[in-house]
């Protein structure tokens, strides 16, 4: 598995909790790899918002998806929002920006 900082990836830890989350650095020096996720939503409440490192057989990535439509950007808007990631947060308002012009044309 080939994954890198930002990806977005699905998993279950070792005390089987569910997480989805992004990759923020890769662990090289760990047989057979490691990730260290930041992890967005979980079946553990405790574990939303921290950072935590998981074996890459313990994770999978998630499909990229494109966005369609307005309430999906608004939702990836707050997501951007959510984990400080302020490059996507941009590139998301700026997709926005440009959909609202569409609809006013």
């Amino acid at each position: 598995m080939f994954l890198k900082p930002g990806d977005w990836i699905k998993g279950e830890s070792l005390d089987g909790e569910l997480i989805i989350g992004y990759v923020d650095s890769l662990l090289p020096d760990i047989p057979d790899g490691a990730v260290k996720v930041t992890v967005v939503t979980s079946d553990n409440d405790k574990k939303i918002g921290k950072t935590i490192p998981f074996l890459s057989k313990q994770v999978k990535a998630l499909p990229v998806s494109n966005v369609s439509n307005k309430t999906q950007i608004q939702f990836l808007i707050d997501l951007a929002l959510a984990t400080g990631d302020k490059e996507w947060f941009m590139k998301l308002s700026s997709e926005l920006k440009s959909m609202m012009q569409h609809v006013m044309e």
